[in-house]
């Protein structure tokens, strides 16, 4: 069993700056060669908010600060794993854009549209920049990662 064992918790954050939201394109997992929001898993000692500052600024050199709950995406792999990731709206505050590292290809700053029509953007994109008005939407965001089951969870105000 991994480090992490059978329950996982990751951040991730969607940085909006000037119209146009902060992506980056992994080099490895199921991500890679898509365009996904900055993401990883908490540390020991981290809170959920401060690991999305954190991921934000480790793959893209940005600087951001949470500024509210976008949702929840929480999926079982295998029918064994709880992979669960709570998605951020982030502000930008500082920091250079970094154009690779270990683990990132490339990141940018893109309009909805551009995300809206490119094929190299991830399944659960499209969900949170079309502002769902519904609470959930189960959907298979792809083979590779072997979801049983794939939940997204939106803030929904009243």
């Amino acid at each position: 069993m991994s480090k992490r064992g059978k329950v996982w918790l990751a951040a991730a954050g969607i940085v909006e700056y000037e119209s146009k939201y902060l992506v980056v394109m992994k080099k490895y997992g199921g991500l890679k060669g898509k365009w996904s929001f900055p993401a990883g898993f908490v540390d020991p000692g981290e809170t959920v908010d401060e690991a999305a500052v954190r991921e934000v600024y480790e793959e893209t050199g940005i600087v951001a600060e949470t500024i509210g709950i976008a949702g929840i995406r929480s999926g079982v792999i295998n029918n064994d794993i709880s992979d669960n990731l709570v998605v951020f709206h982030m502000k930008r505050t500082g920091g250079t854009e970094i154009t690779e590292t270990a683990e990132i290809a490339t990141c940018a700053f893109l309009t909805k549209e551009e995300l809206l029509a490119d094929p190299r953007t991830s399944s659960m994109i499209p969900s949170f920049l079309n502002g769902m008005d519904q609470f959930m939407t189960e959907m298979n965001p792809g083979n590779q990662f072997q979801y049983t089951t794939y939940k997204l969870m939106y803030h929904t105000p009243k």
